[in-house]
């Protein structure tokens, strides 16, 4: 069977599978749609929160971030895996303890305020938004290439399916949901990783292979006899050397501003709400602290093989393109050339492909509806003061890493089935969180908190309707700075309330003056640096520029550090919290609950001070 079809039945069978799981779990009470009735099981938990932390980013991009930025692109995978830590083991029990369904309800209740809750409640949305704006885009992209429809057909159908299993059955449908599409995204990311490990070096395991020798059969794929017995990694360090680039495995950003981006990002994901929510599904707060540790296994599974990914597919790619005629190339380079995400300018008009450090052209390339490569096409945006003569979006080394291997067109289909479980996973997750601000922490928290189960409900399914479809406006008319806001939104989480949230944990002194103050200054401060940098003059974002060399993917570790410091002294010669607060404080870091058998879930907010 064809490409197409392959990838139509697997899509098929899994839209198929989410529908009726939505179906069977549907909602019926506000506890079951903000946290499942609290009756997930730990290991289930543990497979839905791996879903929903490895979005359409962990799948589609970071192997691709890897596969071009070499070394320095470690930075994100110990980021993010490193954010999951903080979160797992400083955050979750804790906030599961507490017994509120989201962090603006913590940041209201424990620094007894509404103030702080709107502020957070705001944070939390821009994140959101931010995010499910990036898995949306993905999903029409996956559909644009492996389905042949339109991107912004491929994003309605994205919407109708997030709309049916969110808005009906709420996290206790999108945690099963989400435990049936971890399933689908590992085995698609792994069995290619483990196929092409095979080809290369002999070794079934990927994170293994991709320290190995190149085996003979990896010598003939790559066209090369005398790389056989030579690691894939020397032998990637050399192919990059030979064609003017960095080695692979050498960086070059300075160490300070890795320190700082790995931080910035560890903090700022230990804050995302969407996965937070996640450990208020389980029955005990034990039970919290086991599926964070089944979390990380089933993380660990993807993560440790997208560097190996990233290697099998660079070194692929490069003996694939580079000095290749152009009517010799590859089916898979014209099949992904049409949807603008690879494009070939024949700058020396030799008719092959050359491929080297610098960019073939400015901006995105657009697809014409022309025959053979996109030359004419792009004339007025070439690039002439470098050689390189090809364009590659990062994004797609993942989803086109099977067809430049040349695997069965089923596996082909099976990553982008992969892909899809992936985006909509997440987006299923961010969406409940928007819900939730809206329901329960601006209508019931600030505007009408006398409003019955009834109602609150309604506005749940209300909000997550309403977040769905300005959702999928943003994957259909994505804004041209979707990667600069993408840093902006890590920075604002950093800077933010991460550091209220762990002060209110671990401090019983804070309070609110201090987390307001914080919250306000790193906002502002991050967000100056980030729009001067990102919007305001973009041709200044150089080394040379950056305070103390950091770049503003890593600035929000300056603002945290702004925020720590300014709660900590602010609270010091304010006010003290109320002795109530102290003592709440006090009784989240017991590791026992005080009362079991506890299901019930409050939605009553603390009164503010």
């Amino acid at each position: 069977m064809s490409i197409t079809t392959w990838t139509w039945f697997f899509v098929g069978i899994t839209f198929f599978l989410y529908i009726i799981i939505a179906i069977r779990t549907r909602a019926s009470s506000t506890g079951a749609f903000y946290a499942a009735e609290r009756t997930i099981h730990p290991v289930l938990n543990g497979m839905a929160t791996g879903a929903d932390w490895m979005s359409a980013a962990s799948f589609i991009s970071m192997a691709g971030l890897i596969s071009f930025m070499g070394r320095d692109g470690s930075m994100y995978l110990m980021g993010w895996t490193g954010g999951y830590v903080l979160l797992a083991m400083l955050l979750a029990p804790y906030l599961r303890k507490y017994g509120k369904f989201t962090v603006p309800a913590f940041i209201g209740d424990r620094y007894y305020s509404q103030s702080a809750r709107i502020i957070s409640l705001v944070c939390a949305i821009f994140i959101s938004f931010t995010y499910v704006a990036g898995q949306m885009r993905g999903v029409g992209v996956v559909f644009s290439r492996f389905l042949n429809v339109p991107i912004n057909t491929g994003v309605v159908i994205g919407m109708c399916i997030v709309f049916f299993y969110a808005v009906l059955g709420g996290m206790k449908g999108v945690t099963y949901t989400q435990v049936a599409q971890y399933c689908v995204l590992i085995i698609a990311y792994m069995i290619p990783a483990i196929y092409i490990s095979i080809m290369l070096t002999n070794n079934p395991i990927p994170a293994f292979g991709f320290g190995s020798t190149l085996s003979a059969s990896g010598a003939e794929i790559l066209q090369d006899p005398s790389v056989q017995g030579r690691y894939l990694l020397d032998v990637l360090d050399g192919i990059h050397k030979d064609l003017g680039f960095n080695e692979y495995t050498a960086g070059v950003r300075p160490k300070i501003d890795v320190f700082f981006i790995v931080v910035a990002l560890m903090v700022g994901t230990a804050g995302l709400p969407h996965v937070i929510i996640r450990f208020f599904t389980v029955p005990k707060i034990k039970d919290a602290r086991a599926s964070a540790g089944w979390a990380l296994f089933f993380i660990v599974l993807l993560y440790t093989a997208a560097p190996a990914v990233a290697a099998f597919a660079k070194t692929n790619f490069i003996k694939t393109v580079h000095n290749v005629r152009y009517e010799n190339a590859p089916q898979w380079i014209k099949n992904w050339e049409e949807t603008g995400l690879i494009a070939w300018v024949d700058k020396n008009e030799d008719g092959i492909m050359q491929y080297g450090p610098g960019k073939a052209i400015t901006g995105k390339p657009r697809y014409s509806g022309q025959t053979g490569s996109f030359g004419q096409a792009l004339v007025s945006n070439l690039v002439t003061s470098s050689t390189n003569e090809m364009y590659i979006d990062q994004d797609i080394m993942v989803l086109a890493n099977p067809e430049i291997a040349r695997l069965p067109n089923w596996v082909i289909a099976l990553v982008a089935a992969g892909g899809l479980a992936a985006a909509l996973s997440t987006a299923a997750g961010l969406l409940l969180v928007i819900s939730a601000s809206i329901s329960h922490d601006l209508m019931k928290g600030v505007l009408m908190p006398s409003m019955s189960e009834k109602g609150e409900l309604l506005w749940a399914r209300c909000g997550a309707a309403g977040a769905v479809v300005i959702a999928g406006l943003f994957g259909i008319f994505p804004p041209g700075f979707v990667a600069q806001v993408v840093a902006f939104a890590f920075g604002l989480a950093a800077a933010s309330f991460f550091p209220a949230i762990i002060m209110g944990i671990f401090n019983k002194k804070t309070n609110v003056y201090g987390a307001m103050t914080g919250m306000i200054a790193g906002i502002t401060l991050t967000a100056a640096y980030i729009v001067y940098f990102k919007f305001i003059n973009p041709g200044a974002n150089k080394p040379d520029n950056w305070w103390f060399g950091i770049s503003p993917e890593g600035f929000g570790t300056v603002g945290m550090i702004v925020n720590f410091t300014l709660i900590y002294f602010v609270s010091k010669f304010t006010p003290e919290p109320p002795q109530e607060i102290q003592d709440l404080v006090v009784s989240l870091r017991y590791p026992v609950e005080r009362t079991s058998g506890e299901t019930k879930i409050s939605t009553e907010p603390r009164r503010p001070y």
